[in-house]
Order: structure tokens, then C-alpha cells, then sequence
């Protein structure tokens, strides 16, 4: 009889299982549509990327070919903390997705137990032994919403764990190269130091003379130490950046330090893609679509509050009061039996959940779009920059150039008595301005470069995301 009831309960299983099989409450997820057009608008004059482009993949910095800055920036998928952060964010997601996995199968559980116990007169002892087994059927496909909404979770917290990554990359390699120019400009100011020490020494010379007036010996120690002042400022200008490369490897600013190293840079020829593709190549866009697709399943288990939950349930063991004979066949109980549990009325309270729900998705559709339009922005915004950059560039090479022949020659003039020191000190300011204005082009047009390779989703693409089949399809392979 025991044997017949046990077959009923698995055929009973087996077509719950069917039935299940072909109900899914809820709407199916579809990626809405968004704005995009057929090319980038200040895209002109760049290269386009063919198929066969070898666009930045994986380690994008290495365009740049500084052995330096790659060392750096290997550091910090390592040891930058708010990337650890994010790491571990998303082995927290993978499990939750993982649970929701298990909850599609039974649960087996299994106990003994003694106890002794007195009834009026009479004191005995009671020995059990059992295991009972608990199955909720998903009939209506509310445990695979579930399991969709976190695994979708899992994918979006990847995406956000490779944001952050691509964030604090950016970042350093940013602060690397304004610290670079840093060593140009200090380098400059002391080549500077040490020509204006030359002028002061002639000048000096020249008023002994008495060929000039005190107030050019003024104007050339003037010229000196404040120069000696601008570089000074310029040296804790570099300490900052340097102590925040240490932070972004996850080191304190007293562990690192950073030589001092000639500038040595390319800017790299960066193929610039349809705007489409930036769908597939920027995590955050990719966060925010997946963070829509879990909304979306958090609507079908919302719809799923209607609908009643089946559970199946078998026990079975041993009860006996004396120890030695508990496994003998009298002592065996079982129990076997299906449960049906549900909301009746609920004073709208499912319906309540359900408008949160489509809402909720709502929001993430319009954060969705937002996302991309934000994203072609950025792209037009540091290719217009890169554009005006290369012009302004062109144009202060010659300017610089001017500046430092004009100072040449005034300084030529002056030692030959044509000109007092005040049109040297003059066209010496202008050229060490000019100098400076082409450092600053310079980096300028670096971490323009940086974020432009960012806002291009720095060689990542969604094939990176884990595939939700193996973030949660059950957790056998977690427990091995």
C-alpha cells in the first residue's frame, strides 16, 4: 500500500512538473528600443573602425605604450579597495542568484532524536529517527522569476564591478600623465632658474659697470625667485597626484613614491565605432540594461501574489521507546501529502505590489535610455575636444616657438646695451607662458584621450558578463 501511495506522489509530481513547464506568469523580457543614429556627429576626420580593427581590448592602456603606467594599472584590479568593494557586491549577487536556483528543488532534511517524559505515573524514554523531503511546485512559474530577476541582479552588479574597475583605471592613468607634465613643467622651471641665474650674474656685472641702474638688478632677482616660488608650487602639485596613484593601488601615500621620468607619450590612433556598438561596449550602459531585465522579472513575481502556492511533502522514519529496537518495522511512520496556500484577500495589497513593480521597471526603462544618451554624449563631447585640441596644439607650437626666439634675441640686445633688462624680463615671461601653455596642451589632449578610450567602453563588451544559466542553474556545481 505504501509502494502504491509513493507512485501515486510521483506521478502526482510529474504532472504538476508539465504543468508547470507551460506557465509563467508575467511579462517576457525584451530590450526596449533607444535613440541611436548612424555615425558620431564630431566624428570627422577620424578613423572609423573596420571589422578588422583591433580596437583596445582587455589592457586599453597599453596604447600608450608606458611600461610604467601598465605596472601601475595591473595594481588595481588587485588592490584598489572600492574595486573590492564591487567584487565582492557581485559574489554576494552570484549567490543570492545561486539560492534562487536551489528553490526550483526539493529540500531534504533529516533528524534524530532522544527524549524521556513522565504521563502521571508513568516515565519513559522516546527515540525517533527521520527524514523528510519538501518540494514547492512552481506551477505558475514564480521560483523562475525569481531565479530570472537574480540572476539579471548577478549580471548587472558584474557590470558594475567592471565599471568601477574601468573608473579607477581611468582615474589613475589621468592623474599619471598630469603628474608627467608636472615633471616637464618643474623641469622647465629649472632650466629657467638656471638661466636667470646666468642674467642675474651679467646684470650684476653690468650695474658694477655702471652701465645700468639698480632697478634692473631689482627686475632680474625679482624674475629669479619668483620663478624658484612658481616651481615649489608645482612640487605639491605633484605629491597630491602621486598620493593618489598610491590610494588608487591601494597602497598609503608613505609606501610610494613615483620617480621622476621623462615624458615620453603617444597619443594613440583610437578607431571610432557606430553608436550602436556602445550598447555593447560600456558596463555601465550594460548595468543599467540589466538592471532592467531584473525589474522586469520583479513584475511576474509580483503578478505571481495572485496565484496560489502548491507544495508536495513525504517524511518518514522510526519512533520506538526503546533504543534497541527502533529500526524494527513496527516502529516505522510516514506521512505523505500535498499543501495549497494563498491569498484569499488581500485588501489589494498584490495589486499594490504589482503597479511598484511597473513602475519600478518603468523607471528603469527611462534610466536605461538616459544611460545611452548620456553615453553618445560623452563620446561627442571628448571627440569635438580631441578636434580643437590637435588645432590648438598646431597653433602653439608656433607660438611657442616665437616666444622663445623673441626672447633670444631681446636678451642678445640687451647685452649688447640696445635694450634695457625690463624688455628681457618681459619677453622671458612670455616665453616661459608659452612653454607652459604647450605642457598644458599636452595633457590636456592625454586625458582627453583617457576618456575618450572610456567613454568607448575601454575594450570591454558584454561577453564578458557571466551567462545566467551558470550563475544560477542549480548549486551543484557551487558545492563542488
Amino acid at each position: 500500500m505504501m509502494n502504491n501511495r509513493i507512485m501515486q506522489f510521483f506521478g502526482l509530481s510529474l504532472i504538476t512538473l508539465i504543468l508547470a513547464g507551460c506557465s509563467t506568469v508575467g511579462p517576457d523580457y525584451q530590450r526596449p528600443d533607444v535613440v541611436t543614429s548612424e555615425g558620431f556627429k564630431e566624428a570627422k576626420g577620424w578613423k572609423e573602425a573596420a571589422p578588422a580593427d583591433q580596437q583596445p581590448k582587455g589592457a586599453w592602456w597599453t596604447v600608450y605604450q608606458d611600461n610604467t603606467l601598465s605596472k601601475l594599472l595591473e595594481q588595481v584590479q588587485i588592490n584598489n579597495q572600492n574595486v573590492a568593494e564591487y567584487a565582492a557586491n557581485y559574489e554576494k549577487a552570484k549567490a543570492v542568484a545561486e539560492e534562487a536556483g536551489a528553490n526550483l528543488y526539493p529540500s531534504i532534511n533529516a533528524s534524530v532524536g532522544a527524549s524521556r517524559s513522565k504521563t502521571q505515573s508513568q516515565t519513559g524514554n522516546n527515540y525517533t529517527a527521520q527524514a523528510s523531503a519538501s518540494w514547492e511546485l512552481d506551477v505558475w512559474g514564480k521560483l523562475r522569476r525569481i531565479r530570472e530577476e537574480d540572476s539579471a541582479s548577478a549580471q548587472a552588479s558584474a557590470a558594475e564591478l567592471a565599471s568601477a574597475t574601468l573608473s579607477a583605471q581611468s582615474s589613475l592613468t589621468q592623474d599619471y600623465f598630469k603628474l608627467r607634465v608636472l615633471d616637464e613643467k618643474i623641469h622647465l622651471y629649472q632650466n629657467n632658474l638656471t638661466v636667470y641665474n646666468q642674467y642675474l650674474k651679467v646684470v650684476n656685472n653690468q650695474y658694477k659697470a655702471g652701465n645700468i641702474s639698480s632697478s634692473a638688478v631689482s627686475q632680474a632677482q625679482t624674475q629669479l625667485h619668483s620663478t624658484r616660488v612658481s616651481m615649489l608650487d608645482l612640487k605639491w602639485q605633484r605629491a597630491q597626484y602621486e598620493h593618489a596613484i598610491a590610494v588608487l593601488i591601494g597602497k598609503t601615500p608613505a609606501a610610494f613614491s613615483l620617480p621622476i621620468e621623462p615624458l615620453q607619450y603617444q597619443l594613440p590612433e583610437i578607431p571610432i565605432g557606430i553608436p550602436s556598438v556602445l550598447l555593447e561596449r560600456r558596463p555601465d550602459i550594460s548595468y543599467a540594461e540589466r538592471t532592467m531585465a531584473s525589474a522586469n522579472a520583479a513584475v511576474g513575481v509580483a503578478i505571481a501574489g495572485y496565484y496560489p502556492d502548491l507544495s508536495l511533502s513525504v517524511s518518514g522514519g522510526f519512533v520506538n521507546s526503546a533504543l534497541s529496537n527502533l529500526f524494527e518495522l513496527p516502529s516505522r511512520v510516514w506521512s505523505i501529502g500535498p499543501s495549497l496556500s494563498g491569498n484569499i484577500f488581500d485588501f489589494g495589497a498584490t495589486k499594490a505590489q504589482i503597479k511598484q513593480a511597473k513602475a519600478g521597471y518603468d523607471a528603469k526603462v527611462a534610466n536605461y535610455r538616459q544611460t545611452v544618451l548620456s553615453a553618445f554624449q560623452e563620446v561627442e563631447d571628448y571627440l569635438v575636444k580631441a578636434n580643437i585640441l590637435a588645432e590648438e596644439s598646431i597653433s602653439q607650437k608656433l607660438a611657442t616657438a616665437s616666444a622663445k626666439e623673441s626672447a633670444r634675441v631681446t636678451y642678445n640686445q640687451f647685452k649688447s646695451g640696445m635694450i634695457d633688462y625690463l624688455d628681457v624680463a618681459t619677453t622671458e615671461a612670455s616665453n616661459l607662458n608659452q612653454q607652459q601653455k604647450q605642457l598644458n596642451l599636452v595633457s590636456e589632449q592625454l586625458v582627453n584621450s583617457v576618456q575618450l578610450i572610456v567613454a568607448l567602453g575601454g575594450g570591454w563588451d558584454t561577453n564578458k558578463l557571466p551567462a545566467s544559466n551558470k550563475i544560477a542553474n542549480d548549486t551543484k556545481q557551487t558545492k563542488e
